[in-house]
Order: structure tokens, then C-alpha cells, then sequence
């Protein structure tokens, strides 16, 4: 069975870009947060669970997620929200041990997501990629590209785990600060995690 990496960093990081390097060099890429949107609109077992916690109105007329509704009725309500998680979560968990195994051929896989453990802290992966960036710089990514607010962006990172936190979970670093070669890193990175010696060797990691 190939190994399975984690991949992580917060908000305007560029784990999608880095993820996207990665599937031009073949390796399957798990996107826990896209997979979340999808179950939420398409398990019917979630759907009903949700349902019976938030009410009929977490769904529009056409069966899709009422995203916009069930963020503005969470959004003060931290037991409510954790609630919600402990359905979404565990189905995510399973529909990504089945991806794993429907993919276990390859030599490994990414796991992506924004929240993550340190491998083997109650999970399946061998190592954590954290990719890590300037503040100032995620805060400018965020802002062409979803068009918010400086006072969204910091709310949403307050809410995130910090860097310095991150980063101690992480096996293996990149950094994406628009002066180091990303394509480099990630070749590097693809060729350490194919060599067994280096991937098992703790003293070898970008700690």
C-alpha cells in the first residue's frame, strides 16, 4: 500500500497550486474540503442528519446544501457548529479511507484539508506536508480572489489555526512566498517522499 501525505496551510497559502503541481506528476489528490461540499448535498444519510439538527430550511428546494443559511445560523452558535461538524466530519472520514483504498496502488497519495493532526496523532497519514506563506501575502491572495473585506480575511484567520502551531506538526515544509522556486520544492519534495529512507527518517525532514 502506497503512503498516505497530509497536506495543509492556512487561508491564501497556495495549497492548491502546490496540489495541482503535485497532480501533474500523477499523484491522486483528496480535497477534504471540496469532498465536504459534495457529501453535503449528495449522502443521503448526512443529508438526513443535518436535517434533523439544523431543520428543513438547510436545504434549498432543488435538494442542494443552503450553504449561505447554515453559516448565518451557526455563525454564533459554537455549540450548534460543532454539533454540525460531528455529522459532516465523520462522513468525510470515510469517504476519504474509501478513496485510500480505491487508490492504494500508487506509490502515495495527498490528503488536503485546512484543518489537520500530526501523522499518526489518530489518523492515516505517514507525513504532513504544511505549506507556509507571509501573512501579508495570504491576506492579498484572499482579497483578489474571493473580493473580501480586510476584516473578512482577519476574522477567518483568527479562527485558523496560527502558523507557529501549524507548523509544528509539519514533516515537511514549503514555502510559497513568491521567491522560492515552487516547482523546485516540489520535485525535491516528490522525490524524498519515493525514496523510503528519506520519508521514514525522521532526522531528514524540513523540520
Amino acid at each position: 500500500m502506497g503512503k498516505v501525505i497530509g497536506i495543509t496551510g492556512g487561508i491564501g497559502s497556495g495549497k492548491s497550486i502546490i496540489c495541482k503541481i503535485f497532480s501533474i506528476l500523477g499523484v491522486p489528490i483528496y480535497e477534504a474540503d471540496t469532498r465536504a461540499k459534495w457529501l453535503v448535498s449528495n449522502n443521503l444519510s448526512l443529508k438526513a442528519s443535518i436535517i434533523q439538527l439544523l431543520g428543513e430550511n438547510a436545504y434549498k428546494s432543488n435538494g442542494d446544501y443552503h450553504r449561505e443559511w447554515v453559516a448565518s445560523e451557526v455563525f454564533n452558535k459554537p455549540d450548534l457548529l460543532l454539533q454540525l461538524n460531528a455529522l459532516v466530519h465523520p462522513a468525510v472520514h470515510q469517504d476519504a479511507r474509501e478513496w485510500i483504498a480505491n487508490n492504494q496502488h500508487y506509490p502515495f497519495v495527498l490528503y488536503e484539508a485546512a484543518l489537520m493532526k500530526a501523522a499518526g496523532n489518530g489518523n492515516v497519514f505517514d507525513k504532513v506536508i504544511v505549506v507556509t506563506c507571509p501573512l501579508a501575502l495570504r491576506i492579498q491572495r484572499v482579497k483578489e480572489r474571493d473580493k473580501r473585506s480586510l476584516e473578512e480575511i482577519e476574522a477567518i484567520i483568527a479562527r485558523q489555526l496560527p502558523e507557529e502551531e501549524r507548523l509544528k506538526i509539519a514533516d515537511f515544509i514549503i514555502q510559497n512566498d513568491e521567491k522560492t522556486s515552487l516547482i523546485e520544492q516540489v520535485l525535491d519534495l516528490y522525490n524524498r517522499i519515493l525514496d523510503k529512507d528519506s520519508c521514514i527518517k525522521k532526522g531528514n525532514s524540513d523540520k
